[in-house]
């Protein structure tokens, strides 16, 4: 199957042993730690910058570098729940495990990622767009903008300054008062 498929809600539900041998092997990112970026971002905040990151990854690195408001608009590998009762579940209980991973109360315990097929929760495009209203700076690092819902995100920017940093062009370069088209890590590397 294609890893669009494998990551949906209909693997989910249809062929959910599947679904979590693909998710243990291709997305186990508990070893990984914040990079220059993350860290870089959190230090900006630790000097007194009103910093809200939105982010389409569901990794965590923002949180592992301590960022204080983050939106993980796909949610993230750390959280998981009971698609029954809620009963939460930590990361571990479900990379740790063989097999699919089930709940106290006999029910499927599920990632609480956005998987092929679903929307993105509303809370957090509500304060995602909500914290880009109010922003006077806008800085978009490592994305093509060409994801949706997400990447329309930034037509909620009223700000004064857009930049972009990311690797290729991508079609909001025209409108962004700075336009960086590099690889991220020696961008950040310059910044420090």
């Amino acid at each position: 199957y294609p890893p669009e498929y494998m990551l949906s809600i209909d693997c989910l539900e249809d062929h959910p042993e599947d679904f979590y041998n693909f998710y243990r092997e291709y997305l186990n990112c508990l070893d990984y730690d914040s990079n220059i970026i993350h860290n870089y971002l959190k230090e900006l905040e630790s000097k007194g910058k009103n910093i809200t990151i939105v982010t389409q990854n569901i990794d965590g690195l923002h949180t592992k570098a301590k960022s204080s408001i983050v939106y993980e608009l796909h949610g993230s590998v750390y959280r998981n729940y009971c698609m029954d009762c809620g009963k939460k579940y930590d990361e571990h209980y479900i990379f740790s495990n063989k097999g699919i991973p089930k709940c106290s109360c006999g029910g499927m315990v599920r990632p609480d990622v956005v998987l092929y097929g679903e929307m993105l929760p509303d809370s957090e495009i509500n304060n995602s767009i909500k914290a880009i209203r109010e922003a006077d700076l806008m800085i978009v690092i490592g994305t093509s903008l060409t994801v949706y819902p997400a990447a329309g995100l930034i037509n909620y920017f009223t700000g004064r300054n857009l930049v972009i940093i990311n690797r290729d062009t991508t079609s909001y370069d025209n409108i962004a008062n700075l336009v960086i088209n590099d690889d991220l890590g020696k961008v950040f590397k310059k910044l420090k």
